[in-house]
């Protein structure tokens, strides 16, 4: 039986949403072991004089304790 847990990060990208969950799980897989799945609960947008100028997520990351 394996036991789970859950943390939430939030991440960022100039590029798109999916860059920003990308960056954030390559970023919490560096200390984090075992990550098995993550949802995406929030986005939401920076934006600078009518112009896009980040992409934000909030990300719930589940992984393995072992």
């Amino acid at each position: 039986m394996a036991v789970l847990k859950v943390i939430e990060i939030m991440s960022s990208s100039k590029k798109s949403w999916e860059d920003a969950a990308a960056t954030g799980i390559a970023k919490a897989s560096k200390t984090l072991k075992n990550i098995r799945s993550a949802w995406v609960q929030d986005q939401s947008i920076v934006v600078d004089k009518g112009k896009v100028k980040e992409y934000r997520v909030s990300l719930k990351l589940s992984f393995e304790v072992v």
